[in-house]
């Protein structure tokens, strides 16, 4: 076996390239790898390592100032809210301009990853089924998690019986399947309202079913994308005095939510990851969605009964349900994701395997990039040694109270598990880089 002075990195999605552009940079040796042939991952258009969810209209919902990697920033010909071609894009051009492709082992899967004598045992299997393992001091997963569908739980009564057609989101690619039917989208997220627009156009009929109501926020207010509206100054100020700032700019542009038939949303702004979309509020506005609360039972045929006793004759269901953090390489005994749940020192870390990294594995209110940067560095100073973890339990005072301030701050629920706030989450991670130093 080689030698264990290498890092294995788990991915060449966009927080997989971050760490291997850190690395890199740092001199540090490691290998990557990919499923699939190229980089990119979720927003690779039908990427061939079958687990992008990237359907052909997406757009980002972050504008790309906020979205660009701080070392490389998007192009200024870019629109503020790129296409996923046009990130996709960028993603090959960041690897390319900082040159560690080569070091990228493309269609080759990880399938095993276990602690042996102080080391990791990674095991990998390349396109033709040869496996072979290797030790790496180090290893940082950065294998996404908005891949591994997660249906309705249980599902709902009657749902095998169903003669129309169900989708869960990540399936979905282009609008014709949506052509002339009864569409109903299940879910109020980003995705679901993307397919309710489009479906809007032209199925024969859209309807938008939730378990509870959301916030919707426009892409601009005042001419400028609502992030850039929302900065950072912002979110160094007392939470209810966030709420209330953006509460009136949110007001002035788009008012009440029940103004649109969306249900009373059943807690404050900023306790659920908010919902963004530039069109569903005029559609439904037009009378060209149907909003219905939650789905009660399939009664047989194509007939959805909903929550309120409605029922409503529908060709096909897309479930816009989240996803399953999950993790194929590790053996479940040794770790998983119970419930979404994964305690980690600063959302990074594995105490109990303190050389063990997850980058990217968070929800923030903002792009994931430039935080997937951020920890990559923080990674990189430990495995340099200019900085250090605190002992055991600290950490895990830490995590208990960073999972204390969630339950107190979110909406119960498994989306939200790995939620933070982009900006306050940064400033966490430069803390903790300079108390890394510190310690030593």
């Amino acid at each position: 076996m080689p030698s264990s002075d290498r890092v294995c990195v788990i991915g060449a999605g966009s927080s997989g390239i971050a760490s291997c552009q850190v690395l890199n940079a740092r001199g540090i040796p490691f290998d990557c790898f990919e499923k699939g042939s190229g980089v990119g991952g979720n927003w690779r258009y039908e990427n061939d390592n079958g687990m992008s969810s990237a359907y052909r209209s997406l757009h980002i919902n972050t504008s790309r100032g906020l979205m660009a990697y701080r070392t490389y920033p998007m192009p200024d010909s870019y629109p503020d809210y790129p296409n996923h071609f046009q990130i996709a894009a960028y993603f090959d051009d960041y690897v390319d301009h900082f040159d560690f492709r080569d070091k990228i082992a493309f269609r080759t899967e990880v399938v095993a990853v276990e602690p042996v004598d102080g080391e990791w045992e990674v095991t990998v299997e390349d396109v033709e089924g040869a496996r072979e393992s290797r030790r790496y001091r180090a290893v940082m997963v950065a294998n996404g998690h908005h891949w591994d569908a997660r249906w309705p739980e249980p599902a709902f009564p009657g749902s095998e019986q169903f003669e129309g057609e169900q989708i869960h989101v990540h399936d979905y690619r282009e609008p014709e399947v949506l052509r002339g039917k009864r569409v109903l989208v299940l879910g109020i997220g980003n995705s679901a309202t993307d397919i309710a627009v489009e479906s809007s156009r032209i199925g024969e009929q859209t309807f938008l079913a939730m378990r509870r109501g959301a916030y919707v926020l426009p892409k601009y207010m005042n001419g400028k994308p609502t992030d850039e509206s929302a900065s950072a100054w912002l979110t160094r100020l007392p939470l209810p005095v966030q709420r209330f700032f953006i509460s009136r700019m949110v007001g002035l542009t788009a008012g009440e939510m029940t103004a649109y038939g969306l249900p009373q949303p059943d807690h404050k702004l900023l306790e659920a990851h908010p919902t963004i979309s530039a069109e569903l509020l005029s559609r439904l506005g037009h009378g060209d969605i149907t909003v219905k609360p939650n789905i009660d039972r399939f009664g047989g045929g194509k007939t959805v009964r909903f929550a309120d006793g409605s029922e409503e004759e529908i060709d096909l269901v897309v479930y816009c349900t989240g996803y399953k953090i999950t993790f194929p390489f590790f053996d479940p005994e040794f770790l998983a994701a119970r419930d979404n749940r994964l305690p980690l020192y600063r959302r990074v870390v594995s105490i109990e395997h303190p050389s063990l990294y997850f980058v990217g594995l968070i929800q923030p209110l903002g792009a994931i990039m430039p935080i997937a940067e951020a920890q990559s560095e923080w990674v990189a100073d430990l495995l340099e040694g200019r900085g250090s973890l605190p002992a055991a339990m600290e950490m895990k005072k830490a995590v208990t109270e960073s999972e204390r301030r969630m339950r107190k701050r979110y909406v119960a629920s498994k989306r939200h598990t790995i939620q933070v706030d982009f900006h306050p989450y940064l400033r966490e991670i430069q803390r903790e880089r300079k108390q890394a130093v510190q310690r030593v």
